[in-house]
């Protein structure tokens, strides 16, 4: 037998949390699928010292301000615990340990959670944009004696293999993990495309005040201007290659285009030996266990402000969904408060067509 709901919720994370407040507050019945022990699980499993770059004031999801000191810059276990106690504040109801495995529709969704199934009228996917670690090809030419991890499984500096260490990736990871190494391990970061840097503080001010203020966290991904960020890597913020070479003394190189035993080989045509590789390149969303129509030939996600062509079926917390801001902490209600008022109008629309709706006059 089937449980069901009109809603269901795909991710516990800060997407699937802030639209479950939405959904609360609209009376619908709806229930969040988590698969791991607690909600925003995924924050825990980040290395330790990771800072968020944007300041606690901007860090907030609805109706429950981030707590402590709105300049500081939280931790990865204080943004844990802090969905973790919006969760419990509000008592959204997430189901843990609860994987789901497939999802396919019949006359109505359906699906598979481990050893129970689940059908909903609609379905939001806001598993996030993070899920598949994207590591190169050549990662397979490296010896078997050269200990490589992704990003996503870096913790402490301590957990690394002594030695030279190469961090693969110019983005705000591959930064942070390089100046977390610097300390106790010679480290080589290797950077694809150059990004323009930006200070996290100007003039007393986060740089997101600014960015706020000028609208472009809400700069949508249809205007020229978004298009064009889009189509960028994220820009640095709080790091630059010329801090992390005098402060960290890092050693920077180009593009990793082949590796080979323990040498790993660079654009500009020089290797070096390495003792651990650290790969610093991103994710690909895998969206395998969803059976619809919702990729294109190419395998982008196929959306309008995470709106699918399925009936029911959105996304929220994707990266760019409909503007800079939508995969952000502290602007993803945006997303959700619009979804949300969709799911609702979905709703009434269908209880206005049923037949239910519609009784029979008396003989």
């Amino acid at each position: 037998m089937s449980l069901r709901h009109e809603v269901i919720v795909v991710g516990g994370g800060q997407a699937g949390l802030t639209i479950g407040y939405y959904l609360a507050r609209r009376g619908l019945d709806f229930t969040i699928l988590e698969a791991a022990h607690e909600p925003a699980a995924a924050w825990r499993e980040r290395w330790g010292s990771l800072k968020l770059f944007t300041s606690a004031r901007y860090d907030s999801l609805p109706s429950l301000a981030f707590p402590g000191d709105p300049d500081r810059y939280p931790t990865r276990d204080e943004v844990a615990a802090y969905l973790r106690d919006y969760a419990a504040h509000f008592q959204l109801p997430v189901e843990l340990d609860s994987r789901v495995r497939s999802l396919r529709r019949t006359d109505r969704f359906v699906l598979e959670v481990n050893n129970r199934s689940y059908e909903a009228d609609q379905v939001v996917v806001a598993t996030g944009p993070f899920q598949t670690p994207r590591i190169p090809a050549c990662s397979a030419r490296l010896s078997a004696e050269v200990p490589q991890l992704h990003s996503s499984s870096y913790r402490t500096p301590d957990a690394i293999p002594a030695g030279r260490v190469v961090v693969v990736g110019g983005g705000n990871s591959g930064y942070q993990i390089a100046a977390d190494l610097s300390d106790t391990h010679e480290v080589h970061l290797a950077i694809g495309s150059r990004q323009q840097p930006l200070p996290q503080r100007i003039l007393g001010r986060d740089l997101f005040w600014y960015l706020d203020a000028i609208g472009l966290l809400r700069l949508t991904r249809d205007s020229r201007l978004g298009r064009r960020l889009a189509a960028r890597e994220d820009t640095l913020i709080g790091s630059s290659p010329r801090r992390l070479r005098r402060r960290h003394a890092v050693t920077l190189h180009g593009r990793v285009t082949d590796a080979d035993g323990s040498v790993v080989r660079f654009a500009d045509g020089s290797a070096i030996e390495t003792n651990t590789v650290i790969w610093a390149t991103g994710f690909r969303l895998d969206l395998s266990w969803i059976d619809l129509p919702v990729l294109d030939t190419e395998g982008r996600l196929l959306h309008t402000r995470g709106i699918t062509r399925e009936p029911g079926l959105y996304f929220l917390g994707q990266l760019w969904q409909h503007t800079r801001g939508s995969a952000l902490l502290g602007w993803v209600k945006d997303d959700a408060e619009y979804l949300a008022q969709q799911i609702s109008d979905f709703h009434d629309a269908s209880a206005a067509s049923s037949p239910q709706a519609h009784p029979s006059p008396p003989m």
